[in-house]
């Protein structure tokens, strides 16, 4: 992040965790300790019982937004605040994160930090996808992954495959990931896939329970297009595991990296190897 004055700061809450009142309000009383106002998101506000923001209000006037939580709680602000471009702080609510990795007893002298500027801004990638339904785009935006898969438990899927306008795979199985470095450590690596490096431009394509053990995990460079569409069936499209589109026959969806990233604050000493082995507990 460049430097600058930090001014305002928006706060957003894990859903249904009304516990979180007192961590919040020691969020707060950091922050307006260094003269830096407070904005606390209206539905997490309404939450623990106190008044706040709308989300677009927090975003259009604020420096950053500090996501309280988990990983599940970051995505989705990411997610919501992805058209303004701001900044996003994880700080969890209890275990270490992924992508939420300070905790609520390290935010005071992080504070210190970030008001000389001695932190670190990282640029996570984005997965576009465009589903074209009676000549009208729709388009979706994902942090971690997005998920083609079956309509119906019993049956398999075929999923014609085209990397660059040219033919490059039919998948038959379960469904097939797609990948950001972000998310290659979720559903991805769940299924066999590979860990990339969180800031790497690339991106994973992984088949889920192929049925061919020939059908392997690829990992493509930023610049390439995918297509994807059945021809048998109608698919299921599942961003982030929160939004899901129903493929039709004949549609087909056009996944790429976005043009934008996603800002992630971090502290300078921030070694995302050393929250890899603590996460997936190697070497134990």
């Amino acid at each position: 992040m460049e430097s600058k004055k930090i001014k305002k700061i928006g706060v957003v809450l894990r859903p249904l965790t009304p516990e979180l009142r007192d961590g919040y309000i020691k969020i707060e009383n950091i922050f307006k300790n260094h003269n830096i106002d407070v904005l606390l998101e209206s539905r997490s506000a309404k939450m623990i019982g106190m008044s706040g923001e709308s989300f677009k209000n927090i975003c259009m006037a604020c420096d950053f937004i500090i996501s309280f939580g988990g990983d599940g709680t970051l995505i989705s602000t990411v997610r919501k605040s992805f058209d303004f471009d701001i900044p996003i702080l994880g700080v969890h609510a209890g275990n270490l994160g992924f992508l939420a990795d300070l905790s609520l007893d390290e935010l005071d002298a992080f504070v210190e930090k970030i008001i000389q500027n001695r932190y670190r801004t990282d640029e996570r990638a984005v997965l576009e996808a465009t589903v074209i339904k009676n000549t009208k785009e729709v388009k979706y935006y994902a942090f971690n992954d997005i998920v083609l898969t079956r309509t119906r438990v019993s049956n398999m899927i075929h999923i014609e495959t085209l990397v660059d306008s040219k033919s490059f795979n039919t998948y038959y199985g379960d469904g097939v990931i797609l990948s950001t470095p972000t998310g290659s450590t979720a559903y991805n690596l769940s299924a066999g896939g590979p860990v990339l490096f969180p800031m790497s431009n690339v991106f994973a394509l992984t088949p889920i329970c192929p049925h061919s053990l020939t059908q392997r995990p690829v990992v493509l460079p930023g610049r390439y297009a995918i297509e994807m569409k059945t021809s048998e069936e109608r698919a299921l499209i599942i961003i982030d595991g929160q939004d899901v589109h129903e493929l039709e026959l004949g549609e087909s969806v056009h996944i790429k990296l976005a043009a934008k990233t996603v800002k992630l604050i971090h502290k300078e000493e921030y070694n995302y190897f050393e929250v890899l082995k603590e996460k997936l507990r190697w070497g134990e």
